[in-house]
């Protein structure tokens, strides 16, 4: 895994998050669009990929993804699926671009109760960084672990 620094992504995502943002209004009006992930994160490495939280009402969760696939995103495969979460990516852009889209008041709001933990406290955001150089070159399912784990550490689920 190729990690970037926060002056080699974050500019260029915040510019493609507002882009993602108006297309993802454009199909579902009724939306709360929130920028998640490290890109959302000042002081944060990433792989340089922009994710985006899409937060509806639970009624309208299928609908949602439904327009969103009518708009040229398409459903990431092996990714966990359930009728509160859906996660989308878009073929179309230079960055890889992940939506996840959220019924509001499920469990999958962890992703921006997660970003605004660590946009609070920017000791977390050295903690990030360091298990994400210790884990860049492990296998992916090793990292993704390392990961769950720190993410339930810092919302107090363990």
């Amino acid at each position: 895994m190729k990690l970037l620094l926060p002056v080699e992504y974050q500019q260029d995502l915040e510019s493609l998050f507002l882009s993602v943002r108006e297309s993802v209004l454009a199909a579902c009006p009724d939306a709360q669009v929130e920028h998640i992930g490290s890109s959302a994160i000042p002081g944060a490495i990433s792989k340089g990929d922009l994710d985006v939280c899409v937060l509806v009402a639970p009624a309208l969760h299928s609908h949602a993804v439904a327009a969103l696939q009518a708009s040229g995103y398409v459903i990431k495969v092996d990714t966990l699926r359930t009728p509160e979460l859906c996660m989308l990516e878009s073929p179309s852009h230079d960055y890889d671009v992940a939506l996840q889209v959220v019924a509001a008041g499920s469990r999958f709001e962890f992703f921006m109760h997660f970003r605004d933990a660590l946009c609070r406290d920017p000791e977390l955001v050295k903690e990030y960084n360091a298990l994400k150089l210790q884990y860049c070159d492990r296998p992916p399912a090793e990292y993704r672990g390392a990961k769950a784990q720190f993410i339930a550490s810092v919302l107090g689920l363990v």
